[in-house]
């Protein structure tokens, strides 16, 4: 007999619902008590048993399967501070954000962004093929990692190391520009 896992990446759709009801009220829980209001813990459930799905392929044992749920919902409350912290302070910054906004339309400025830009390019084009490869498309085409990791035939760990070490040579090869 198959687990539910296995029936899940094999596309049993009634499998995909079992899981979501045996796992669901757990983990909705588990948000409503950690986020301020109980529509942030619904949407962040759907985002949980979305990514949970879309990585059910890579889980070694799902004998760990609720303690793995309970991670990935971790993550995401993490991430959502985050991004309201993040947001706060970027609401807070508008009037500063007004007064450099009237300032870029200076000469000045549009010469320094001009070699900022040129800065940038000669960097980028200092960086081996598969930096620049990877580079493009997480932060231009932004395509998500998992994406990435499947077009250039790596695991998705193997991905995001590849991405780090990109920026980290951009950074090194900007500052030498």
């Amino acid at each position: 007999m198959k687990s539910l896992v296995e029936r899940i990446v094999s596309g049993d759709t009634k499998a995909v619902t079992e899981f979501y009801k045996l796992y669901s009220p757990k983990i909705l829980h588990y948000l409503v008590v950690r986020l301020p209001r109980a529509e942030d813990a619904e949407d962040i459930l759907n985002d949980v048993f979305l990514d949970a799905i879309d990585s059910l392929s890579i889980l070694k044992k799902d004998n760990n399967l609720q303690a793995w749920l309970y991670q990935i919902a971790h993550h995401k409350t993490v991430d959502y501070y985050r991004k309201r912290k993040i947001k706060s302070i970027l609401l807070s910054q508008i009037p500063y954000l007004e007064i450099v906004d009237s300032e870029v339309h200076q000469p000045e400025f549009i010469l320094e962004k001009d070699k900022v830009r040129d800065k940038i390019e000669s960097a980028f084009k200092s960086l081996p093929d598969l930096y620049r490869r990877v580079l493009k498309m997480r932060y231009e085409e932004k395509i998500p990692v998992k994406e990435i990791a499947i077009i250039i035939e790596m695991s998705f760990k193997a991905t995001e190391s590849l991405i780090f070490r990109a920026r980290k040579s951009f950074q090194l090869a900007y500052e030498r520009a």
